[in-house]
């Protein structure tokens, strides 16, 4: 990497990750902000979804001195003992003192950058109201000049099937066109009934439960499942891009592809 590259101090990053994203107005599952500790300068960052080995080996190919992730590797709950798939993930980020950022639900909240917000854009949604804990969830309608919406629940689907070019599950069949749309990614199905009483006629995640699917049949309102990783893939290169770009830093964005 080219010694002359801009560079930013690790501690400084953090400051702006954090009054971007305001981590202290979430009860989060996990630590928001630098779970691992690396080099002290920052000349490039890697972003991706989750702090998967596979990720942490390709930021070590990209010779990337920071990463940002959605999901990152400590949370409420887990087992403390650094063993396995953990031994192996820390391993790597200490042996090659890489930096490690995760930002939870304050990702998936931010109106712009974040997941849900750049989801919606990724879909041609615009957001008019938020609903839900935390106001994670978005409510809108399309973005072009289609004031009656999609035609059906199945327009829909095959709308968000195409965009993100991934299978989607949908479960129920909305009463005519589909006006109001809501959406929360990843595992946000316990949102549906928030979405309902929001005034949605089809909720988009990226998760179905099984009691969801029940709901969905029986109160008429449109369920479409696009998967977890896929509706998350916007937010982290999106606020990384961001930041990087505040002082002048190398940013590249790596999907690790994952069918869940």
């Amino acid at each position: 990497m080219n010694a002359s590259a801009p560079v930013a101090p690790r501690a400084l990053l953090l400051a702006a990750f954090d009054q971007l994203l305001q981590p202290e107005r979430f009860k989060d599952y996990g630590p928001n902000g630098l779970q691992v500790e690396g080099k002290a300068d920052v000349r490039k960052i890697v972003s991706g979804v989750t702090a998967s080995l596979a990720l942490i080996e390709a930021a070590v190919a990209a010779q990337a001195d920071a990463i940002f992730v959605h999901h990152g590797l400590f949370w409420r709950g887990q087992d403390g003992r650094v063993t396995g798939w953990m031994k192996q993930r820390l391993g790597l980020l200490l042996a090659h003192d890489i930096n490690l950022y995760a930002y939870h639900l304050p990702l998936d909240a931010h109106p712009e950058l974040g997941n849900n917000a750049q989801l919606g854009l990724t879909l041609g949604l615009k957001a008019d109201r938020l609903f839900g804990d935390n106001n994670l969830g978005f409510l809108g309608s399309r973005s072009d000049a289609a004031e009656n919406g999609f035609e059906s629940a199945e327009n829909l689907a095959d709308h968000v099937r195409n965009v993100l070019n991934r299978p989607v599950v949908l479960v129920g069949r909305a009463k005519g066109a589909i006006k109001n749309v809501a959406w929360c990614t990843g595992g946000a199905q316990d949102y549906f009934e928030a979405a309902i009483e929001a005034g949605a006629d089809a909720f988009i995640t990226g998760e179905i439960s099984e009691p969801q699917a029940h709901y969905a049949r029986e109160m008429g309102v449109a369920f479409i499942a696009c998967g977890h990783h896929a509706s998350e893939r916007y937010g982290a290169p999106a606020v990384a891009a961001h930041v990087a770009a505040q002082f002048g830093l190398a940013h590249e964005f790596i999907d690790i592809d994952n069918p869940g």
